[in-house]
């Protein structure tokens, strides 16, 4: 399984403003949110990223990603019909390739190893993941139940003798606590705690038919049924990647990544000093 081509999410009405917001990378580098997404993926060793936008962003988007133009190409999106039909609006990009797929009101951070930025990217932990099981796999984090209302969440088995990776069985779109307790419980999870999406997915060509097959219905288009009917017709996994998701979109989210972002960066202690200094003030 090659992975050549990433789709980026970013058409939402009460989302769309969210990739432009300017973060200070790990390196101490003013960078939009979108920005460190794009590079997120060209680790990973895409070639071809398609960033689903709404009608008319194109011109805001292309100059904060002017750097890596030669990479990019624009979709837009016609309709406000869901998540689902977003990353449908980039069929035609995606054709017969599996692909790398993020959405941008995540970020997601890699964890440190011995004091050292780990190796791997979360998005190459994943794809590494999916070329090595040759099927879709989507990257999860280990979230306690009072956040089940934002995330979608999944049930399954552990592979055996491979750390951090589940068969998938069931998908859920923001199940309630008892919908998660009777449908999504995994063996060796701490209590109260489920698997929920990462906003990072390495999916195959067909997610797209799975997709179209909401069309019919008013209801918005979700991912996560169309996930939840690929995991009974083919081999679906979920991965715990190594590194940790932050959604951006709540008050305080982008504080809360900026500050992840600083802490696992070259100004670290610098950052923790002053973050003392402020607590003790």
């Amino acid at each position: 399984m090659f992975i050549k081509k990433s789709v980026i999410t970013a058409a939402s009405p009460t989302q769309r403003s969210l990739p432009m917001q300017t973060l200070v990378d790990r390196d101490g580098v003013r960078k939009s949110a979108l920005q460190i997404l794009v590079e997120e993926a060209l680790s990973a060793g895409v070639n071809d990223i398609g960033i689903v936008i709404a009608p008319g962003d194109d011109a805001t988007y292309a100059q904060a990603l002017s750097t890596y133009r030669n990479h990019i190409t624009f979709i837009p999106q016609d309709q406000p019909r869901g998540y689902g039909y977003a990353l449908c609006c980039a069929k035609a990009f995606v054709g017969a390739d599996p692909f790398l797929h993020l959405v941008s009101d995540h970020l997601p951070i890699s964890q440190k190893n011995n004091g050292n930025t780990t190796a791997k990217t979360c998005a190459q932990q994943l794809v590494d993941i999916a070329k090595a099981n040759e099927c879709a796999v989507s990257a999860v984090q280990a979230t306690r139940e009072a956040f089940l209302p934002n995330y979608g969440a999944i049930g399954g088995k552990r592979v055996a003798e491979q750390s951090g990776l589940y068969q998938v069985d069931q998908v859920l779109e923001k199940p309630s606590p008892t919908e998660a307790e009777q449908k999504l419980w995994v063996s060796g999870l701490r209590a109260g705690h489920f698997l929920c999406f990462f906003g990072m997915h390495v999916l195959p060509p067909v997610i797209m038919q799975l997709l179209e097959g909401q069309m019919q219905s008013s209801q918005p288009i979700q991912l996560s049924s169309a996930l939840a009917i690929l995991a009974q017709r083919e081999r679906y996994l979920a991965y715990e990647v190594q590194g940790r998701r932050y959604d951006i979109g709540p008050t305080y989210g982008l504080l809360n990544a900026q500050l992840a972002l600083a802490l696992n960066g070259k100004d670290r202690d610098m950052v923790l000093t002053q973050l003392v200094e402020l607590l003790a003030g």
